[in-house]
């Protein structure tokens, strides 16, 4: 079952999908151009997730956030729960100071944050997911409205199911924990072209070594790791997803040429671009 709310005079959209057995995401392929949060739940036994084609182990009922260009499908998704909404439905940078999720829970470091659930926490879940099935019924004026409050209290319970399960205690400060994200935002907003820590710590007025410890104690990866795996990430989807050269996509991530930009590949791969695309599976076609 898929139920929609989308608005006329907008593109505000959010979707509720319940046990649907081809429910995955294609962005690069079938998908391109929609772009939606993800927020999943396992409502069932431990199955396998392919991720950006990383196969993960989902954990029975858990959760877990994705982001718009992140492709997914299920061993089984007919036990998936799954809500995506866009920006225009509810932008979390607007509001942050209620769900405190950028850099965090969405546009965080790479990291997949797969969390577990205990039993008050599925109970609270499936109270929540009785409210959102009713309120997707209820057509009438108020049903936008209602419809974001659900979603901000689903996004705050997760958000905190995360902070217990992946945050270091040192980092339950919120101004250390306010860094961090703000860095991963930036990152995400400029990795493209920015290479440098020295551009994002002056960008949120530290020095670079107050970032280096900080990300110390955060998570033992340095600042200029999480540029990398950044770089990284979006090197794989390109090279797996698309048809472009080594040499576009080295312009497309800001590189000064392909060499470089296969120099960095495979040193923090072992394999060059193209050894890279030849290893991968056959791509999606989007059918």
């Amino acid at each position: 079952m898929i139920l929609r709310f989308s608005e006329n005079t907008t593109t505000s959209e959010i979707v509720l999908v319940l046990n649907e057995t081809k429910f995955d995401r294609m962005p690069y392929t079938r998908d391109k151009g929609i772009s939606f949060y993800t927020l999943l739940w396992n409502d069932g036994p431990t199955q396998k997730v392919i991720i950006d084609e990383v196969e993960y182990t989902f954990p029975a009922n858990g959760l877990l956030p994705l982001m718009s260009q992140q492709s997914f499908r299920f061993e089984d998704p007919a036990k998936i729960i799954g809500w995506q909404f866009n920006a225009d439905f509810y932008c979390i940078l607007n509001h942050d100071k209620e769900v405190s999720c950028i850099g965090f829970l969405f546009y965080g470091s790479g990291q997949m944050l797969f969390l577990n659930t205990s039993e008050s926490d599925q109970q609270k879940l499936r109270l929540l997911l009785k409210v959102f099935i009713d309120e997707f019924d209820t057509v009438d004026n108020s049903q936008h409205e209602m419809l974001r409050m659900l979603l901000k209290r689903l996004i705050i319970l997760t958000t905190r199911l995360a902070k217990s399960q992946h945050l270091e205690k040192s980092l339950h400060d919120l101004e250390k924990y306010d860094i961090v994200r703000k860095y991963n935002y930036l990152v995400e907003e400029n990795f493209r072209k920015e290479h440098s820590v020295q551009f994002y710590a002056k960008e949120l007025n530290r020095s670079p070594k107050t970032l280096a410890n900080l990300f110390a104690i955060y998570n033992h990866k340095s600042p200029l790791r999480v540029i990398h795996e950044r770089l990284l990430m979006e090197s794989k989807r390109l090279l797996h997803y698309t048809d472009k050269s080594t040499k576009e996509i080295a312009y497309e991530l800001g590189f000064d040429d392909s060499a470089h930009f296969s120099n960095f590949f495979k040193k923090n791969t072992t394999l060059t671009p193209s050894e890279y695309r030849l290893n991968q599976p056959v791509k999606q076609n989007g059918k």
